[in-house]
C-alpha cells in the first residue's frame, strides 16, 4: 500500500528514486538544461524551484539546506554566485519544453531548462 507516500515510484525503490532525483537536479543546476522524460521532469522540479529560492536567500542557513539536499558544493556555489539572474522573478525557475515520444520505448520526452 501506498499510504502517505509522497511522489512518483519512477520504476526504482526509493533509495534509487533519491539519488536519481539528486543528480538530475544537479544537471539542471549545472548545465542549465537537459533532456529527459517527462515524468522524471516533473518530478525534479521542486527540487531545482526549491534550490534556487534558498540561493535567492543567500544566508548561511540556506546555503547548508542547499549543500544538504543537493551534496554537490561546486553546484551549490555556482547557483547562488547566479543568483541575480532570478532576482525579479517569484517562482517557476524551471520550463519544460515537450519533444516527443523516444524511439525506443515511446516515453515522452521533454527538455528542462533554467528561465533565464
Amino acid at each position: 500500500m501506498r499510504h502517505l507516500k509522497k511522489g512518483r515510484k519512477l520504476g526504482t525503490d526509493a533509495s534509487h528514486t533519491k539519488a536519481m532525483l539528486k543528480s538530475l537536479a544537479i544537471a539542471v543546476l549545472a548545465n542549465d538544461r537537459i533532456k529527459t522524460t517527462e515524468t522524471r521532469a516533473k518530478e525534479v522540479r521542486p527540487l531545482v524551484e526549491k534550490t534556487v529560492t534558498w540561493a535567492k536567500k543567500g544566508d548561511v542557513h540556506s546555503r547548508r539546506l542547499a549543500i544538504a539536499a543537493l551534496g554537490n558544493k561546486e553546484v551549490v556555489a555556482k547557483i547562488f554566485s547566479e543568483k541575480d539572474r532570478f532576482e525579479g522573478r517569484e517562482g517557476g525557475y524551471t520550463r519544460i519544453l515537450k519533444l516527443g515520444p523516444r524511439k525506443g520505448d515511446a516515453a515522452p520526452m521533454v527538455i528542462m531548462e533554467l528561465v533565464d
